[in-house]
């Protein structure tokens, strides 16, 4: 059965985990509709490739512009199935919209199916939807959620973690994975 899945998306937002997701849902038959505040249908964001070299944290290249094909401002949450949120830097100001936060908000509230990969949690704990759950993201972001009062799951790369309505991964080697346990939900 196709679902309605909002994508809520920023400049910088990483490459692969806003481009794969958005194809492979739409492959599986579902309508993803990619968001991003300011932005209208459309317009474009830029997003930027991490990857992992050996260094102490990723590496940062410039990636593709994404083109957003609805328009934050026009959407109503409610109609929608399901949530995803990219990592990214994108989720650094995206938590500091409060338009943002009560979009997420309402997808916890209404118990619909929530993605989240890499630093796409710093966007739940900052809509305080994490307290009492289970959480994996990137590592770095490992204080935020437990700051937000959920357990961090320090899984593989490649692993995804589920919680009632909400899962999440480290980053996009877990693609296969998340996505799985995402349409699961579905």
């Amino acid at each position: 059965m196709s679902k309605k899945i909002l994508m809520i998306t920023g400049d910088f937002t990483e490459d692969y985990e806003t481009m794969v997701p958005f194809q492979a849902l739409q492959a599986m038959g579902h309508r993803v509709d990619a968001v991003c505040p300011e932005k209208t249908a459309g317009e474009t964001v830029a997003t930027s490739i991490h990857d992992f070299e050996g260094d102490q944290t990723y590496t940062e290249k410039r990636g593709h512009n994404f083109a957003l094909n609805a328009t934050f401002s026009e959407i109503n949450v409610a109609d929608y199935d399901a949530l995803v949120i990219p990592g990214g830097r994108a989720p650094e100001y995206l938590r500091l919209n409060e338009d943002v936060l009560k979009a997420v908000r309402h997808f916890f509230k209404a118990d619909k199916p929530v993605a989240a990969i890499c630093h796409g949690p710093q966007l739940l704990a900052a809509a305080d939807v994490l307290q009492g759950r289970t959480c994996s993201a990137y590592p770095a972001c490992s204080p935020e959620v437990k700051l937000a009062g959920a357990q961090f799951a320090p899984i593989e790369v490649d692993q995804a973690v589920t919680d009632g309505n909400l899962v999440t991964a480290p980053a996009w080697p877990a693609h296969p994975d998340w996505l799985k346990q995402f349409n699961a939900l579905l």
